[in-house]
């Protein structure tokens, strides 16, 4: 039974392999075909180029390690929803709160900074 275990596992390795390099090749092929015509206008290029990003995403999607990145960005869309947002009001209190305190330390340093030049300036006379 191991040894079916192993046989598949090795042959899906080699299969998503040549996936990912297969994904690759597109990526690789669509950027070069995308300067390499370069008389065209840059529209027609990108509308080119759409559909075979698009197609190489897919095939890496459909790896084994593509299969389990997927599953972590529909999982932390899941986590997003269950997120609870703060109000209006209180995006606008905190937001106020932390300008107050970054003007106040702001004025501490700038105060701070002129005592220590006033301080140098006498010591060095």
């Amino acid at each position: 039974m191991n040894t079916k275990i192993e046989r598949q596992t090795a042959a899906g390795n080699a299969f998503d392999a040549v996936k990912w390099l297969l994904s690759l090749t597109l990526v690789a092929g669509g950027i070069y075909a995308y300067y390499h015509f370069d008389q065209y206008p840059v529209l027609y290029r990108v509308l080119a180029l759409i559909p075979v990003i698009v197609i190489a995403v897919l095939l890496a999607i459909w790896t084994q390690g593509g299969g389990a990145f997927w599953d972590l960005v529909k999982q932390a869309r899941l986590e997003v929803y269950k997120v609870v947002w703060p109000t209006r009001q209180e995006t606008t209190q905190t937001t106020m709160i932390v300008l107050l305190v970054v003007f106040v330390i702001a004025l501490i340093l700038w105060l701070l900074d002129m005592f220590f030049g006033w301080l140098a300036s006498v010591i060095i006379g």
